[in-house]
């Protein structure tokens, strides 16, 4: 070795990580590249490991050689895999660098950040850390009981946050997480949520892009603290029995200079050409998924979040910006797949090969696609022909449900359609019912300002929307705010307006969603057959006079039958009659309640169903269906006659 240089060869990587790699099939690469701490020769120092196949020369730089790189080159591998490493001693946890990569193409000079680094430098500063991740963890009981907690027919409802500005301190500054351990834990489990899950907390430079333009692929964002500071926080979900879901972006990433774009004076990591490679939506580059690193690189991502950080599920972000080549793009900005297509080819087989391993080596997690389009089978096995995700966000049905609701009651009997068309499609996916922070931001306004009327009807609008979506088949997801009826757009750089809970309604909206999270966990009709055709039967879906629906959810077991009516006008329907089967049927469920800053109308005594054939059944009830108001009976034990008094002689 040069006496000079002082990084000696060394690797981590064995002959069959380097060919794994090359394959793409390698989906643990955060253990064999970045920087990591060992010992060699009982020397202690750092060993760096990265990929730049089209790089001359490769340096490491930082405070500890003035970030000059000379005498620090890392040696090539001999294996053609393109990846340069080399050990350094005396390099600590904690100390800060990047590469400083000498290009073949044009003689460009780089300098990068450490694409598989644990852990970055304050944004707006953009060094790697190193960082060996000390960590004990107290969630073995959860692991363990992984499977039941993340079933598809157990209960499944999502508070949907964002790390930043869910609350903040007295001095405006977010909270950290160790902070939010405790009050954001505390909070979502009062709420009665199952899971929370968070807008992505992975590295990113610019903190308005609510971490959708992500840098770190393998770091949780230090704005809030240590990885092991983001390890208690999830640590402390598991322990009050709440699942994490995070949000997760391989399809596109930002053009940063010490980011992953141009990464090694190539387009190494984006497609070369910019139809392929280039987003207009967001500015932002799109993964060559053709390429097997690539592959490898963002399933050992998806890898490291549910394995390494024990998250329970990935939402998969732009899901349908991936599958289609000319998503966004006009006439001539795109190139056909090879059949003359526009199904992004390569795309389909990275998802398809992301859910077949997490599934196949991971128990009781999950993923979730955010995707709008009509794609068949994106919530269906691989080997069904489906992309194999265990969920789908519901799109079409927050659409018609926001655009329904926004009408004037009145008109709404012009519009029936657009409430139950769900139906037609609710059991072709895993449907997730989302009113996601995408529906308050960008002009949208709150969901409170999208309802009609005056103060009070607004407001029962809200409890109308929430009772509904949590008695439609599928699960829920709700943004922060919304469960406080929160009467601004939701602004990243604040917190959520908590002063609103001084006041009544906002009271009550908040009761409500703690009162629907608690009856939709205790009522198995509302959720042991989420997604299958056997868990729902209509009533009346046809009543579009009175804007009423009536439909029944079940359970596996029929005495868990709920019956659900719904009034999307301000018109208290009396007498109103829905065909049942028989028994005596108590109201467990009314969003008009006056605990919700409701007008208190509704069946306070049991009702037995009277023998008058109805909607194709023997029986029916006589029910007061409350105005703009979700209502749902469950059948419970006749009570005993009372034996009658002997006659007076």
């Amino acid at each position: 070795m040069d006496q000079h240089q002082h990084v000696q060869t060394h690797s981590l990587l064995s002959e069959f990580d380097g060919e794994l790699f090359k394959s793409g099939k390698h989906f643990k690469l955060y253990e064999v590249l970045g920087s990591h701490l060992i010992e060699k020769e009982g020397k202690k120092g750092t060993q760096f490991a990265v990929w730049a196949p089209n790089a001359n020369k490769v340096q490491l730089i930082g405070d500890f050689n003035f970030w000059n790189g000379e005498g620090y080159e890392l040696y090539p591998r001999w294996d053609g895999s393109g990846i340069w490493e080399g050990f350094v001693e005396g390099i600590e946890k904690g100390t800060v660098y990047k590469y400083k990569i000498h290009s073949n193409n044009n003689g460009q000079i780089l300098e990068k950040g450490d694409p598989f680094a644990m852990h970055w430098e304050v944004p707006p500063k953009t060094a790697s850390i190193v960082w060996e991740i000390d960590y004990k963890w107290k969630d073995s009981k959860w692991l363990k009981n992984r499977n039941q907690h993340n079933d598809l027919n157990k209960p499944y409802s999502v508070y949907e946050v964002h790390l930043g500005s869910w609350k903040r301190n007295e001095d405006g500054t977010s909270l950290s997480y160790r902070q939010l351990a405790k009050d954001l834990v505390k909070y979502t489990k009062e709420m009665g949520y199952t899971h929370i899950e968070f807008l992505p907390v992975m590295e990113h430079p610019f903190f308005g892009s609510w971490g959708y333009q992500c840098t770190g692929y393998f770091a949780p964002s230090s704005r809030y603290g240590t990885p092991e500071d983001f390890f208690y926080m999830i640590d402390a979900f598991h322990k009050a029995e709440i699942g994490v879901i995070l949000d997760w972006v391989p399809s596109h990433f930002p053009s940063d200079a010490h980011g992953l774009f141009n990464f090694d004076g190539t387009h190494l990591y984006e497609h070369a050409d910019p139809r392929q490679g280039y987003h207009p939506d967001w500015n932002s580059y799109i993964f060559n998924y053709g390429r097997n690193e690539i592959r490898a690189f963002l399933i050992s991502s998806a890898m490291f979040w549910l394995d390494v950080c024990h998250a329970d599920g990935l939402r998969v972000d732009a899901v349908a910006s991936m599958l289609y080549l000319d998503y966004s793009r006009k006439e001539g900005e795109w190139i056909p797949n090879q059949y003359g297509g526009r199904e992004n080819l390569e795309a389909l087989g990275f998802l398809k090969e992301l859910n077949e391993t997490v599934y196949g080596n991971l128990e009781g997690v999950q993923t979730i696609a955010e995707e709008s389009t009509a794609w068949p089978g994106v919530s269906r096995p691989t080997y069904l022909g489906g992309l194999g995700f265990g969920m789908k966000w519901m799109m079409g049905w927050m659409h018609d449900t926001l655009e329904y609701f926004k009408k004037d009651p009145y008109y709404r009997q012009h519009h029936h359609n657009d409430i139950t068309f769900s139906l037609n499609y609710a059991f072709s996916e895993n449907f997730m019912l989302p009113l996601s922070h995408d529906e308050v931001v960008h002009g949208k306004g709150p969901l409170i300002d999208r309802m009609p009327g005056d103060e009070w009807q607004r407001f029962a609008n809200l409890r109308l929307l929430y009772g509904y979506m949590y008695a439609h088949p599928g699960v829920n997801l709700v943004f922060m705010g919304g469960e406080i009826g929160q009467t601004t757009e939701w602004k990243h750089d604040y917190s959520l307006d908590w002063h609103l809970l001084d006041f009544a309604p906002h009271k009550g909206i908040q009761a409500l969603t703690k009162g629907l999270n608690n009856i939709y966990k205790s009522e198995p009709a509302l959720y042991e057959n989420s997604f299958t055709a056997e868990g729902f039967e209509w009533i009346e879906l046809n009543d579009h006079k009175n804007s009423v629906l009536s439909f029944i959810r079940k359970g596996k077991d029929p005495k868990d039958d709920i019956i659900v009516v719904c009034n999307f006008t301000p018109v208290v329907r009396e007498n109103y009659q829905i065909g049942v089967n028989e028994g005596v049927w108590k109201e467990v469920f009314n969003s008009d309640d006056t605990l919700y800053w409701g007008s208190g109308i509704g069946n306070k005594e049991s009702l037995k169903a009277a023998k008058k054939p109805m909607h194709g059944r023997n029986m029916s009830l006589k029910l007061t269906v409350p105005p703009l108001a979700t209502i749902m009976l469950k059948r419970v034990p006749e009570e005993p006659k009372k034996a009658s008094k002997a006659k007076k002689k």
